[in-house]
């Protein structure tokens, strides 16, 4: 509750002020898209006698969409689970060197986005390999690429959300308490049976909860299965919906919608059943108060630290390599030798002529507003969060989550149904614009900018308002002079967080873009399906090194953030 010091009368105004606009705000962000989607899908349009929902789960390409997603989603949320339980047992537990390092070129991929990940490893196999026929070990012309397959799909969705996994592990490893383990080697326990009676069982919920952020990331992901699915006419619910959008215009919007509700539905029954496994085996855990459990691996150090040197070259490098072969040939299949080397490509991208270029400035134009903006917003609402906790505002708290918790096609086609009549009274039709991408946007990553400054905002002392308070500043007096400045690293944080997701985004702009409107992840995609591989390639590489260059700018801000604002740092 908030201290008495802290309340004085003129105060009130203000707040309710506040209060008033950021419910106005949220739900127009988080639960008018929600609710418009749903409308949609339920209503009774009728059509030869059959609703659209019915027309929906009548039809046997649905069922199959459904269980492609499924069956892919599943295995590449058990490659994840494996890879980053590896890293995170690892990391966590043993004591290797360069830690930190370790971490960030784990979660690297993660922050490249899908379309730019199944270009790297499509570049990387195949007959057309650049990379290969360099090294003279591209298979026969006319090999099938291998990943043009559901398994394919599912490697590359592992490889993707492995992060995820590993974040949520790397948490609950930090609270093992060490002397239990301390004690079990004392009473003459081996390492792998303290791991497997004592870790392992501490960290199910952990891991349950890691498999299903990685089934339901997977199961929104749009670009890799459409890069890898598309031409072999395999579709997943994402791809389908994209699909069914694209080959029938807007008279098939409420079939589309009932399609969005079905994707919905199996992810929040996904994180239902996740949570009711991890209440069940909920174990309490005690530390953080002394030191994190760790384990002393010996001679064995070196053997660890060049195992994760494989997984992640395999992860990471080669595919990077692939890439950047590919970028600097004139065409796909051609070695890469002096007499090939060209840059063609990458001057190409500079073109102001260019689609790319557009793109480019579309997308640096659409994620540095939406992260300013959405850093202006997350800077009042943490502070009415922490110091006027209130019903209506947990209320607020808990709908911000929803369109991020979405997959993002179930987002675009809610931003496609709200906006698709012209605005009231401004007569306005925002469709095929760039402003209902930043509506998109908006609504997707609040949640992103706003968890960095609620967490700071928590472990703010108070006793400098109240010393304000006191000597006569009023709340808004309090909030500029000593709040946000307080609290401008965390923010900086979230706005770069929003900066680096949006920046490269795809799912969402893929179903919102029209001619002009483009973005840099939606021309990668459609280089790729254009056969331009080399440019799609120039382009992907200048995304994967603006990815780093924000990476490394958050990591930098690391010692001025409270523990865990910024995702691969201890």
């Amino acid at each position: 509750m908030l201290s008495p010091a802290l309340s004085r009368p003129n105060d009130g105004s203000l707040m309710k002020g506040l209060l008033r606009l950021l419910v106005v705000v949220i739900a127009l962000l988080s639960l008018l898209p929600s609710l418009q989607l749903l409308v949609s899908a339920l209503v009774d349009w009728r059509l030869g006698g059959q609703s659209s929902l019915g027309r929906v789960l009548s039809n046997p390409n649905t069922w199959v969409a459904l269980w492609n997603s499924v069956y892919t989603s599943g295995l590449g949320a058990l490659l994840s689970l494996l890879l980053g339980s590896l890293f995170a047992f690892c990391l966590g537990l043993m004591n290797i060197r360069g830690r930190q390092a370790w971490a960030f070129l784990f979660m690297l991929p993660m922050m490249i986005p899908p379309q730019v990940t199944a270009l790297s490893w499509l570049q990387l196999f195949g007959p057309g390999s650049v990379l290969l026929n360099s090294l003279g070990l591209a298979p026969g012309f006319g090999s099938p690429n291998p990943l043009y397959s559901a398994e394919g799909i599912a490697f590359l969705l592992g490889i993707q959300h492995a992060p995820l996994v590993f974040l949520t592990l790397r948490t609950q490893l930090q609270s093992l308490p060490q002397e239990q383990i301390e004690a079990a080697r004392l009473n003459g326990a081996s390492l792998g049976r303290v791991f497997i009676d004592i870790i392992l069982p501490l960290c199910r919920p952990a891991l349950w909860a890691g498999a299903a952020l990685a089934f339901v990331s997977a199961l929104g992901n749009f670009g890799i299965p459409a890069m890898l699915g598309i031409p072999i006419s395999y579709f997943v619910l994402p791809v389908y919906i994209y699909q069914t959008l694209s080959s029938f215009g807007p008279s098939m919007l409420n079939e589309v919608a009932s399609l969005s509700v079905l994707m919905g539905v199996l992810a929040v029954a996904i994180v239902t059943l996740q949570g009711i496994m991890q209440r069940r085996y909920a174990l309490p855990l005690i530390g953080m108060a002394g030191r994190a459990a760790s384990i002393a691996t010996g001679k064995g150090r070196l053997a660890v630290e060049i195992l994760l040197a494989l997984v992640l070259g395999g992860m990471l490098v080669a595919p990077l390599l692939a890439l950047i072969a590919t970028s600097l040939v004139p065409t796909l299949g051609v070695p890469l030798n002096g007499d090939t080397l060209t840059f063609a490509a990458w001057t190409g991208i500079f073109d102001e002529q260019s689609a790319t270029w557009r793109a480019l400035s579309n997308s640096l134009l659409l994620s540095v507003s939406a992260a300013a903006l959405l850093m202006a917003l997350s800077l009042p609402l943490a502070w009415l969060l922490v110091r006027r906790p209130s019903r209506p505002l947990r209320w607020l708290h808990s709908l911000i989550d929803i369109p991020y918790t979405l997959p993002g096609v179930v987002l675009a086609i809610a931003c496609i149904l709200l906006f698709a009549r012209p605005l009231p009274l401004l007569n306005v039709s925002l469709s095929g614009t760039l402003t209902i991408i930043f509506f998109a946007y908006l609504a997707r990553f609040l949640t992103v900018c706003l968890k960095p400054v609620h967490t700071s905002m928590l472990q703010l002392d108070p006793a400098m308002e109240e010393a304000a308070s006191l000597a006569g500043a009023d709340a808004s007096q309090r909030l500029r002079h000593i709040v946000l400045p307080l609290l401008a690293p965390a923010a900086f944080a979230g706005a770069l967080l929003v900066f680096l997701t949006a920046v490269n985004e795809l799912t969402v702009s893929a179903l919102l873009w029209s001619a002009g409107k483009e973005t840099l992840g939606v021309v990668v995609f459609n280089l790729d399906e254009s056969g331009d591989k080399v440019m799609a390639s120039a382009i992907s590489v200048l995304v994967v090194g603006l990815v780093a260059v924000v990476m490394l700018l958050l990591g930098a801000l690391g010692r001025y953030l409270p523990k865990g604002v910024i995702p691969w740092q201890s």
